[in-house]
């Protein structure tokens, strides 16, 4: 099998990406004060759908995207992504992912951050520590010249040196005018797979989901939610990313979020 074809981004192109990116971290930051204790998490895709319509006047890429219900994925506890927003409340001691997507101008910006509800297990505030190290060891490996490989063999090194397993299921993706475009980026290392050797231009999310139990995962009847099948603990963060000329640009950070460095991390 030949490698795919993955586009290059002209500056124009990178800008509107440049764009999206801010605009799917801001909801992102819009809605944290909300994301605690008692709320739904309906009500936290309502705010956000608003938010993305009437303040932002951009579009929910998630809404309707293969019939998908809702404008953004809010995945609870042992729910690894995909989770429809739903009537059940937040608890103490609830982790959630929420996933935003946003598409400005004709281009997508997709970034998912961690919550924590009130106070948490000292395993599920482990979990989601281990999550964030493991997307930041797999942001550093990107760089012109660097197959894609090693961000998927550094994320499952990093990970199963804490004790917890990689969803091998479900990966990061290609983005820019359409919402996953190649390469497939996945978040362990299948030597069998074609390798994409990354350029300046190529532009794609990390979103490793980490599972404090075994890697297993089950799909719920209502054909989006996707669960672990141990009933464990999952927990994911995502950035979209930009290979630049000598590195790597990450298009989602938010304001007060610094680079995060893993040298002093075990790879």
């Amino acid at each position: 099998m030949a490698a795919p074809i993955v586009k290059i981004k002209t500056q124009e192109e990178i800008e509107k990406m440049r764009v999206a990116g801010r605009l799917a971290v801001e909801v992102l930051d819009m809605i944290t004060p909300y994301v605690k204790a008692g709320i739904t998490t309906n009500e936290l895709d309502r705010l956000c759908h608003d938010y993305i319509v009437n303040v932002l006047q951009a579009i929910p890429s998630p809404l309707n995207y293969k019939d998908y219900p809702k404008s953004i994925c809010t995945s609870v506890n042992h729910q690894v992504c995909h989770a429809i927003p739903g009537k059940k409340k937040l608890k103490n001691g609830d982790i959630i992912n929420i996933d935003v997507t946003v598409e400005k101008n004709g281009y997508h910006g997709d970034v998912s951050r961690m919550f924590i509800i009130g106070k948490p297990s000292i395993r599920a505030k482990r979990l989601v520590e281990i999550a964030y190290e493991c997307l930041w060891l797999g942001i550093h490996q990107v760089k012109p010249g660097v197959h894609l490989s090693a961000v998927g063999k550094a994320i499952q090194n990093y990970a199963q040196s804490k004790k917890c397993s990689v969803v091998q299921e479900y990966c990061g993706h290609g983005i820019g005018s359409q919402f996953h475009e190649e390469p497939q980026v996945l978040h362990y290392y299948n030597p069998k797979l074609e390798d994409v050797l990354l350029q300046p231009g190529m532009t794609f999310t990390i979103e490793p989901m980490i599972n404090a139990g075994k890697r297993e995962v089950k799909i719920l009847p209502d054909k989006w939610t996707v669960v672990t099948k141990d009933h464990n603990l999952s927990a994911q963060w995502e950035h979209t990313v930009l290979v630049t000329e000598d590195s790597f640009e990450v298009l989602t950070l938010h304001d007060g979020e610094e680079v995060f460095c893993p040298s002093n991390l075990k790879k």
